[in-house]
């Protein structure tokens, strides 16, 4: 069977990855997929060393590793093998095709998306972009114009795709941060909180946020006086550091990663937190008042774009990430010594959430894939 021939099975290839922006919105789709779909065959397709050889797997689906890098930016050294590594991705992505023989391919962002859809796009298949963030990625840039649909976080994409192939859906997120049964109590249960202090939530990335743990770290004594609790989800880097600066301090939940997120969104009267697509997507839809310190070296700084869409519209307040230390505590509690202030901020951003995004993506592959 060619390549370009559909299936009698729905076989859908999944790419993309890199960080929990990427990955996590993959597996929404795919769930979603597999919900309308029960028999459909999904293959995830990442790079290979990058957490989504780890967390697909956990979330029970195949995943096949290719051998690719993104563009060095700040060391062009390291981009010698760059024409290597992408010659040799070509070659394992030609032979997942022809083993896996999928019916549509759709690309959710990283590096490792690009080789895959691409080759999708050579052999006739149908491809689906999701571009998360209100600043376009290069990778989807360059595939759109080959794609079937192009599915936007955000309004206002023409700048960057085809119109005619623009479905705004609003970014997929994962189904136990809104599908839960955790009261406020039972949630701060989960982290041994108290349920007569106010609790902040702070998370940096999947990958941390080194900025926003240093004013953290800096400021635990403050956090401890002013009565105010934490959930503090530091990213790997350094994290035995964080964790022993919060030893002895009751009011402090940390870890490297929280798997259960619904809990800490539900625990939380605010949070802190970077602006990549996905983070911002979940805060909208749980509701919560936030402090958003966009992630400074992001292409084209778009995590400053993604967190202005809520702050021009006073549903967030914002920080630069160089002003963070200085100013996160003096912002913070001025916010939560104010009940008008987190009421107005939680109302608003409540505005910006998509409900179904997952759904609505996985409709429109069904209907528009070779099968």
């Amino acid at each position: 069977m060619s390549l370009n021939q559909p299936n009698k099975q729905l076989r859908i290839i999944i790419a993309g990855g890199g960080t929990g922006g990427h990955i996590f919105p993959a597996i929404a789709v795919a769930q979603a997929i597999q919900a309308l779909a029960p028999n459909a065959a999904i293959l995830f397709v990442g790079a290979l060393g990058k957490m989504e050889m780890e967390k697909i797997p956990k979330a029970g689906y195949a995943i096949k590793g290719i051998t690719i890098a993104g563009f060095n930016r700040s060391n062009y050294f390291k981009n010698i093998s760059l024409p290597w590594k992408l010659i040799r991705s070509y070659f394992q992505v030609r032979s997942i095709f022809k083993s896996f023989q999928p019916n549509a391919v759709f690309g959710v962002g990283g590096y490792s998306s690009f080789p895959v859809l691409k080759f999708a796009q050579t052999k006739g298949i149908p491809t689906f972009l999701h571009e998360s963030n209100a600043f376009a990625g290069k990778a989807n840039s360059w595939l759109a114009k080959n794609a079937t649909q192009v599915f936007t976080g955000t309004k206002g994409m023409e700048q960057f795709f085809p119109a005619a192939k623009i479905v705004v859906t609003g970014n997929p997120i994962r189904k136990n941060i809104v599908d839960h049964h955790y009261t406020k109590a039972t949630a701060l249960k989960e982290f041994g909180l108290s349920e007569s202090l106010q609790t902040v939530l702070i998370v940096g990335g999947s990958l941390g946020a080194n900025s926003i743990n240093q004013a953290i770290k800096n400021n635990l004594v403050q956090f401890f006086d002013k009565k105010i609790q934490l959930i503090w989800q530091t990213g790997n880097n350094n994290v035995s550091s964080y964790y022993r600066a919060a030893e002895g301090y009751s009011n402090v939940y940390v870890n490297s990663f929280i798997d259960n997120m619904s809990a800490a969104y539900c625990a939380a009267d605010m949070v802190i937190s970077r602006s990549g697509a996905m983070a911002v997507a979940e805060i909208c839809t749980t509701g919560k008042a936030c402090i958003f310190v966009p992630y400074p070296f992001a292409a084209e700084d778009h995590q400053t774009f993604n967190a202005m869409a809520l702050v021009n519209q006073e549903a967030a307040l914002i920080l630069k990430d160089g002003e963070v230390n200085e100013k996160l505590m003096p912002t913070l509690l001025n916010a939560l010594e104010s009940e008008s202030i987190i009421n107005n901020m939680q109302n608003k951003i409540k505005a910006f959430a998509f409900l179904d995004a997952d759904k609505t993506i996985a409709k429109e592959i069904l209907k528009n894939s070779n099968y």
